[in-house]
């Protein structure tokens, strides 16, 4: 299924995927990869801990399908876990994860057949003898992707550790931390004085009050810039904005720190103006602001209490996005510190009303400044990626696009570019052949080699 020609289905696409797309190199600048089997170049036990350890896409999957819990994420062998994904994977036709794994095992593995309970046994041996006697490490998957840039998702309180070790050695690819102060951010969450405490210890302040909290803040992100980090990301599950000022959030965050019950006005008020605080430091170190918007988390409370969080159980929300959006980008904008910014909505719902957005706030910093985000989570599949796609030209400018990220935990997801350039490239192959865009190879060229790799290399400051 995986032949040179995959998902191309007219010359102009195959032109354009082979002598623009497939060379480009990766910038994969949101992830949730680990820094440290990446400077420790981990050798991973069997295929099952490579390709089902943490991967909450693969878990639904299975779920749906009918295997027990036990299978996914308890205490079954490796390949018993290995034989479960076999025996689901005939059943995702029309799911990326079908795919997605059969890109896997060709580019990784030089696997051509299909994976199913038949062939189970088989790709078994194989992908194990590859990973254990033919050094598939954690850096050699990197560099047989082309990866240039890897942007982890960092709390405050990591100690970057092994992002520093890399920067020191000089690692070929460059592995940069991003800044999400998710837990900072959730002042109404049980574990937020827990986390308070842990700040305090690396930053090396005491937090007594609001303003010792956004010093504390301001040091971990220069601890973050020394580091190489490029930009910050928050996840939003609804998007807020609430007029206040510093003598409000103050009296709010001592409220909290006292245990006293704050109102829903008073969290969206604190919540606006701290991202407002940290909006002003992105500016001024010229990071990214990356905004995930949508997501409604941990629905099923008793596997939520059984297995923990990110293990499968979001799906989609629905709240309002666009008024607190545009009125906290205006805040930004009209007052001198809107930072480069990356939206992303899980809902395909708001795709048309993220793109306007991104619209209502460019300017001359860089062109694209604002961006409507790829095509995310629920979305990142070919249809939701040619939705965004066409959404964001058809109200914007794809040309400026910085393109697509992993968004994941495994050493092996890298083939997702291959899969979104194939679909960019059959795109403008089937606008050439429908009249709607000229056949015109410089200019189209120009187009694929910016969106897989030119925009985001200077978005980023690369």
């Amino acid at each position: 299924m995986i032949t040179e020609d995959f998902l191309l289905t007219n010359p102009v696409s195959v032109e354009l995927y082979h002598h623009y797309a497939k060379a480009m190199p990766i910038i994969d600048f949101h992830n949730h990869l680990s820094a440290a089997d990446i400077y420790y170049d981990r050798q991973y036990d069997s295929i099952s801990e490579l390709w089902l350890e943490g991967d909450h896409y693969k878990w639904r999957a299975m779920r749906a399908n009918g295997i027990d819990e036990r299978v996914i994420t308890g205490d079954a062998s490796s390949k018993e876990k290995f034989d479960a994904w076999a025996q689901t994977v005939p059943n995702t036709l029309g799911n990326p994860l079908y795919h997605w794994t059969h890109l896997e095992l060709k580019r990784f593995f030089a696997y051509d057949g299909l994976l199913s309970e038949k062939t189970g046994d088989e790709v078994f041996a194989l992908t194990n003898k590859a990973l254990k006697h033919e050094g598939l490490t954690a850096r050699k998957m990197l560099e047989m992707q082309q990866v240039e840039f890897v942007g982890t998702t960092d709390d405050p309180v990591d100690s970057l550790k092994y992002h520093r070790k890399l920067k020191e050695e000089g690692y070929s690819v460059v592995v940069a931390p991003s800044f999400r102060p998710d837990k900072g951010l959730l002042i109404e969450a049980d574990g937020f004085t827990d986390w308070l405490k842990a700040l305090e210890e690396a930053a090396h302040i005491v937090i007594k009050d609001y303003a010792a909290y956004l010093l504390a803040l301001e040091k971990r992100m220069d601890v973050f810039e020394e580091a190489g980090c490029r930009a910050s990301d928050h996840g939003i599950n609804e998007m807020y904005y609430e007029e206040t000022t510093t003598e409000e959030v103050t009296a709010i965050f001592n409220k909290r720190l006292n245990g006293e019950e704050l109102s829903p006005r008073e969290v969206r008020k604190y919540k606006t103006h701290t991202l407002t605080q940290l909006a002003k430091s992105y500016y001024k170190k010229k990071w990214v602001m990356q905004l995930h918007i949508g997501p409604l988390r941990n629905n099923y409370s008793a596997m939520y209490d059984k297995v923990g969080p990110d293990a499968g159980f979001d799906s989609i929300g629905d709240a309002p996005v666009a008024n607190p959006l545009n009125q906290m980008l205006d805040t930004f904008a009209s007052k001198g510190f809107l930072p480069k910014t990356i939206l992303y909505t899980l809902n395909p719902r708001d795709n048309i009303l993220l793109a306007t957005t991104a619209g209502n706030f460019q300017d001359s910093d860089v062109p694209g400044k604002v961006q409507f985000g790829t095509a995310w989570w629920f979305n990142d599949h070919y249809d939701g990626m040619v939705d965004q796609m066409k959404t964001l030209a058809s109200v914007g400018l794809l040309k400026h696009f910085v393109g697509m990220l992993t968004d994941s935990r495994s050493m092996l997801s890298f083939t997702r570019h291959e899969y979104f350039r194939r679909i960019l490239c059959q795109l403008l192959g089937q606008w050439v052949e429908e009249g709607k865009i000229p056949y015109d190879m410089e200019l189209l060229g120009d187009y694929v080699e910016s969106i897989c790799y030119g925009n985001a290399k200077r978005y980023f400051g690369l």
